[in-house]
């Protein structure tokens, strides 16, 4: 029963389609993988799925998006896009082995980790130009040289969320995260609006009152990916738009970046030219780097504060979304979930063919089949104890092994 092979003999066993001339093998396919990746996780939680997630951070990267499935595809079927490989991530949440606190709440994570916005402080003047300026950050070091690691402290970068990473693999067909420019557009008029967190912006004021803003982009640049991409921001759904005068196609200029090592905006350009003598005020998010401490999951981002001054193992609870599968000799995960998964697939034919009759039949045994792979999940889930302060605890703790908990 291992061979989804097997699954597919027993759909046609169902539906009452034993020849392939009426469905092919490819279209069950289809539905077992429509029923396999999409359903399951929304009707039950398997046990099975449970997994660890792990990754290890970046120095001064704050954010981290739940990773994609690459393309997915074969030769008899279209291929998957790109999906998420979890369904969710949850506590505990473990830093370099050490437990930290997990939130899914932006209010209760920024109430201890507020996202302080620097006091706007003037960093150029305007010449009556569109550019090139040369604009520094004053809370950086705002030199060209090589930053010793561990990093002390640094700006939080620009971010494009999971959507915004698809909506660039819908134009190159490359899951990239986080996103390398690599054409001369740089993808920022490719990227919702919605789906871009700008966290360093200059501004100033034009000769008829109105704001001159540019941003980071949260997109990189190539070879290099502590500079970050400036634009010009816009309204939703695709307005961002690249600056004038760069980078070059080839990419081996820092023109309109932001060093966010050493605070250095280059050679960046403006959509419109500012009046002399004017202004050109800088606001961004200064930190001080460590170890991570807290975690937030929001909006399919991991956020951790402190964000990391090296690299760190981060490993955190989360139920799979399976791989799809692609052709009849893939073998099943879980044995025991043939049945159900077969069920499952049949159920939706059944419905899609309009036969009711069938499936009013089939449906209850559908459902005694859920039943019975969600009693195994829920033999393992009830396995452990639940704490209190008498159950077990470590010697000197409240429990009975010692401490305030002993009798």
């Amino acid at each position: 029963m291992d061979l989804l092979n097997d699954v597919i003999t027993y759909i046609r066993r169902i539906i009452k389609s034993p020849s392939d001339a009426v469905i092919s093998d490819n279209l069950i396919v289809d539905y077992i993988n429509r029923f396999w990746i999409m359903d399951v996780d929304a009707r039950i939680q398997v046990f099975d799925l449970r997994k660890k997630y792990q990754f290890l951070t970046s120095p001064g990267v704050d954010r981290y998006n739940m990773p994609l499935y690459s393309v997915q595809s074969s030769s008899l079927q279209a291929p998957i896009a790109p999906m998420p490989v979890y369904q969710g991530f949850m506590g505990p949440v473990f830093v370099n082995g050490f437990q930290v606190p997990f939130y899914t709440q932006r209010s209760e994570f920024n109430n201890i980790w507020p996202n302080y916005v620097q006091t706007q402080v003037q960093t150029a003047t305007g010449n009556g130009t569109a550019g090139p300026y040369t604009l520094n950050l004053p809370f950086l070091p705002n030199t060209p040289n090589t930053i010793n690691f561990p990093l002390t402290s640094g700006i939080i970068r620009g971010h494009i969320d999971t959507t915004g990473i698809i909506a660039i693999y819908n134009q190159t067909g490359i899951v990239q995260d986080p996103p390398i420019v690599t054409s001369i557009n740089n993808f920022i008029s490719t990227v919702p609006v919605t789906s871009v967190s700008s966290a360093v912006y200059f501004t100033s004021i034009a000769a008829d009152g109105s704001n001159i803003v540019v941003a980071d982009s949260g997109l990189f640049l190539q070879g290099n990916t502590n500079y970050g991409l400036l634009m010009q921001p816009g309204n939703a759904p695709n307005g961002n738009l690249p600056l004038t005068g760069g980078p070059l196609p080839n990419y081996s200029t820092t023109q309109n970046t932001i060093n966010y090592l050493t605070g250095v905006a280059t050679n960046v350009y403006f959509p419109q030219a500012l009046p002399a003598g004017m202004p050109i005020n800088a606001s961004c998010i200064f930190f001080e780097t460590g170890i991570p401490r807290s975690c937030l999951f929001y909006d399919n981002v991991i956020t951790l504060r402190a964000p990391p001054n090296t690299q760190y193992v981060v490993e955190i609870d989360a139920y799979l979304s399976p791989a799809a599968f692609l052709n009849s000799a893939d073998a099943m995960p879980f044995g025991y979930m043939a049945e159900y998964i077969a069920r499952g697939a049949a159920r939706k034919i059944l419905s899609d063919t309009g036969d009711t009759e069938q499936f009013m039949f089939y449906e209850p045994l559908f459902k005694e089949q859920e039943t019975l792979v969600w009693k195994r999940s829920q033999r393992q889930n009830t396995s452990t104890r639940t704490q209190t302060i008498y159950s077990g605890a470590p010697l000197g703790g409240y429990g009975i092994s010692g401490g305030y908990g002993t009798t």
